[in-house]
């Protein structure tokens, strides 16, 4: 999964970057990698990487920052994530820096899951040799300014008497020639298999009006492999307590966000908790029932699924209206009156278990 972003190179800012300047990114630089020390990193701030020229564009810098926030809710700490610069003999031709976000895997150790690569302006350029169109982009100025130019005035009256009928075109090809080239050139110059003598035309100073000017843009291109950010995502949730395995992923991650279980099957326990399913799923949320088996080994279903919240309805729901949360990770519970589940739900699934723990 990859995307290529275009910018202009005479204004390579990145109008985001102070979201991310303060925060810390972990390099093994290039510099570092010549002295044959791969495990070694220097830890350094979004904007000194780029002031001390470490990451050469801003809006790499940019995409680097938000990559590893992306692990971390991802569930993947910082102490396991590291950037690690490929020397000029290993990044592709076209790259003039390429930096690989990694992480420590307990299998497989440090595992490539996203490129960062500055393509420079490789892309466009053999798209315009190739097709011949130009794929500059114009930049308008704020207001109109003045240039003095030189431009090739062709002579016509000495084309005709040397070139005849071919006199027009060869006009043309002077017209669109480039003025230093032919500035510079001492006698004759030849141009599509014409040679042109200096005196069929003359070089000239004008003064024009220029509205914009054109670029052709630089790509920065960040690359993402799904798959293995996958595997890390589950490696990572993957956890024990006490004799249980947890996956353990970030609830926003979760599939399902919570699982309504009747502590009983007899009662009217299961109807109202069929209730409590009914009216959190009409909410939007992505909530599952089960009232298969004992209590405990539902709660542990939900645990190896990744179901962060459980909900358990039971004789006090009955009386009083209020249910018992229970949190996957923790184990611990909580009473909570069923009209503010809907709430509830959502702000562990922001926030996470410890955001309501403190309120009534």
């Amino acid at each position: 999964m990859d995307f290529e972003f275009f910018f202009d190179p005479d204004q390579p800012d990145c109008p985001y970057l102070k979201e991310v300047e303060d925060d810390i990114l972990s390099i093994v630089t290039e510099n570092i990698r010549k002295t044959g020390k791969d495990n070694d990193r220097v830890n350094i701030s979004v904007a000194h990487a780029l002031r001390d020229g470490i990451v050469k564009t801003p809006w790499a810098a940019y995409f680097m920052g938000l990559a590893k926030r992306f692990l971390l809710a991802l569930g993947i700490p910082s102490e396991n994530q590291r950037f690690f610069e490929k020397l000029p003999d290993e990044r592709a031709h076209y790259s003039a820096q390429t930096l690989d976000l990694e992480v420590r895997l307990d299998r497989w150790g440090w595992v490539e899951v996203a490129g960062f690569a500055y393509r420079t302006d490789y892309d466009l350029k053999s798209h315009m040799i190739a097709s011949g169109t130009d794929m500059r982009v114009f930049r308008p100025y704020q207001k109109p300014i003045e240039k003095t130019t030189t431009v090739v005035k062709p002579n016509y009256q000495r084309l005709r008497a040397i070139f005849g009928n071919e006199a027009g075109r060869v006009g043309g090809l002077l017209a669109s020639a480039d003025p230093k080239k032919m500035a510079d050139s001492p006698g004759p110059v030849e141009l599509d298999g014409f040679v042109v003598p200096r005196d069929c035309f003359n070089l000239n100073q004008v003064t024009v009006k220029e509205a914009g000017t054109k670029f052709l843009p630089h790509v920065i291109e960040p690359s993402f492999g799904v798959e293995r950010l996958l595997y890390a995502t589950l490696e990572y949730s993957l956890k024990m307590n006490e004799d249980r395995i947890i996956l353990s992923i970030p609830p926003k991650l979760a599939p399902v966000q919570a699982a309504i279980f009747p502590l009983l099957g007899k009662d009217g326990l299961p109807e109202k908790a069929m209730q409590v399913f009914t009216d959190l799923s009409r909410e939007g949320l992505r909530i599952e029932y089960d009232e298969a088996g004992s209590i405990g080994r539902r709660y542990a279903r939900a645990d190896e699924a990744g179901i962060p919240i459980g909900i358990t309805v039971d004789y006090d729901t009955l009386n009083d209206g209020t249910v018992t949360l229970r949190d996957r990770d923790t184990w611990k519970q909580l009473r909570r009156p069923t009209p503010d589940l809907p709430g509830i739900v959502r702000k562990i699934v922001e926030k996470g278990f410890q955001s309501i723990e403190s309120e009534p």
